[in-house]
């Protein structure tokens, strides 16, 4: 199955007066780069909120945002002692300097530490559930989008593969005249060389073998054809194998690049140049996916 690694997901949950937000956006990476933005109340959850996304996600360059709102108010306490306390020492220390105090002794005061303060909240297990679920389904919904991109990549991938491997059979007509060109160009050079010198007619027949058995691009349109074929069964496996298909796109490039420097004739490296500006367009998309 071919995944692209762009994907977006938004869930929002409501739980006991607060409602809860989980949004993630997926880009390529070639391993998972994780940026998180936390609201305080789940700070202490980022280690397990990193392990779910991992997990569902593999890798990618992915921004993850948990967002709360709260339905009502907070609690806020003003303890009204201590802010009278710190009054009642202003006014007698600007009384002891004869130093005036303005009307904004009263805002000073409650600037003073622990005047007001707001009750720690404590993160509810049935909360802390309902995130989880709700990440849960985030990573579902990019996963869904993920597959989606997928598809269309696939068709592309199909089709350049396809292109690679039926252009291997348009070598053949040249390949064949090349033979008989370089036989031709043999025999005109012995004809000239037995006018002017003597050789060795065995030794020179083995060269000539040896020099046409390293020509020979047999083995390597076998190969290419075996990776294309290879390629197109692995992107129908169940997982994510944008590192295999990588790996088999490298292979395929070694068999045309020997293809290109063995094959000695004009034609043929026309072909070779197609097949590899083909493969280029498909190293580009491969990096797309997961």
């Amino acid at each position: 199955m071919i995944k692209s690694m762009t994907g977006f997901g938004r869930t929002t949950v409501e739980v006991t007066g607060k409602s809860v937000t989980v949004e993630m956006r997926s880009l390529n990476s070639k391993q998972l780069d994780l940026n998180t933005r936390i609201a305080p109340l789940f700070r202490n959850n980022e280690n397990e909120i990193r392990a779910i996304v991992s997990r569902e996600l593999e890798r990618g360059k992915i921004d993850f945002n948990l967002s709360l709102d709260r339905n009502a108010a907070p609690t806020v306490s003003i303890n009204s002692a201590l802010a009278k306390s710190y009054f009642d020492s202003l006014t007698a220390l600007s009384d002891e300097l004869n130093n005036p105090i303005g009307s904004d002794i009263f805002m000073q005061v409650l600037r003073m530490p622990d005047v007001i303060s707001t009750p720690q909240e404590e993160l509810s297990d049935e909360l802390w559930e309902a995130v989880k679920n709700a990440i849960v389904e985030t990573c579902k919904q990019v996963n869904d989008f993920r597959i989606t991109e997928g598809a269309v990549l696939a068709k592309d991938f199909e089709k350049r593969i396809c292109l690679i491997r039926d252009m291997i059979d348009e070598v053949t007509p040249f390949e064949e005249n090349r033979i008989a060109t370089l036989r031709a160009k043999f025999e005109k050079g012995l004809q000239e060389l037995e006018t002017k010198t003597q050789y060795d007619p065995s030794r020179l027949e083995q060269e000539i073998f040896f020099y046409i058995e390293k020509l020979d691009i047999t083995e390597e349109k076998v190969r290419l054809r075996k990776h294309c074929n290879y390629f197109l069964e692995t992107m129908e496996e169940p997982q994510a194998n944008g590192k295999k298909l990588a790996f088999i796109v490298q292979e395929c490039g070694r068999e045309i690049n020997t293809l290109g420097s063995k094959s000695n004739d004009f034609n043929i490296q026309q072909i070779v140049v197609r097949m590899k500006d083909e493969l280029e367009k498909l190293k580009e998309q491969l990096a797309n996916i997961l």
